[in-house]
């Protein structure tokens, strides 16, 4: 595979809160999900953990790993295969995505190569695509369960799995950018030399445990190069990303 010059960007997705709006009714039922799991997996074997040993279980794995998945595989023995597909287990997904219009000019309309890259399995990742129909516009689609390095599981934010996708991609760090909702993958990597699109509009909590809220006022941090409200405006801050 050619290295791309400099005008000809690699853009790297993420697609929850990125490209549909999953806010909307697909990460409450993923949380209810995951409680529903981890009570099970904490529980005594008759009575599940209560709702407090539940939710300090869930954000205390996310802020030490990045990922609550991370830390029940880890402590609890839990295998990963199994914990993404009962907790993306959806009755009618179809009828619970919600994009904007105008998805499929704008991908047309960026230059350069495009990978999605989300931490979501690839069986639900995959059926939201077909649904959104954006698959043609990407290359590549690299879901959760190919962010292992050294036979670990490292999704986004690992520095250790960007590091092995640029090599594996053959991509130098500098003509990619990231667009993602999620500012801790961002800063991870910027540090990289990546360079960041933050997309705002879908946000509803300030992390993705909602543990906290988002500020009135959604400042740029100094890692983030360029942010937008919608994907739809990154054509024209284009000259931003350069």
């Amino acid at each position: 595979m050619p290295h791309l010059n400099r005008s000809s960007p690699v853009w790297l997705f993420d697609l929850d809160n990125t490209l549909h709006n999953a806010s909307h009714a697909i990460f409450p039922l993923i949380t209810a999900n995951m409680n529903i799991y981890i009570a099970r997996v904490l529980g005594d074997g008759v009575t599940p953990a209560s709702d407090d040993i539940v939710n300090a279980a869930r954000k205390h794995y996310w802020r030490r790993y990045g990922a609550t998945l991370l830390g029940m595989v880890r402590h609890h023995q839990v295998q990963a295969a199994h914990f993404l597909s009962e907790t993306h287990a959806f009755d009618d997904l179809t009828s619970m995505i919600q994009a904007e219009r105008g998805l499929n000019a704008l991908l047309r309309r960026l230059p350069g190569r495009k990978i999605l890259l989300t931490n979501a399995p690839l069986r639900y990742s995959s059926d939201v695509m077909r649904h959104l129909r954006l698959r043609r516009h990407f290359d590549q689609h690299v879901a959760i369960e190919s962010m292992h390095v050294h036979r670990q599981l490292r999704p986004k934010p690992s520095t250790l799995m960007l590091r092995k996708l640029m090599r594996k991609h053959r991509l130098r760090p500098s003509q990619c950018i990231l667009v993602e909702d999620t500012l801790a993958n961002l800063k991870g990597a910027k540090k990289l030399g990546l360079r960041t699109a933050w997309v705002t509009q879908y946000l509803k909590m300030a992390d993705p445990i909602g543990a906290a809220r988002l500020p009135k006022a959604l400042n740029r941090p100094a890692y983030v190069d360029v942010k937008v409200k919608s994907v739809r405006h990154l054509a024209r801050r284009l000259h931003r990303l350069r």
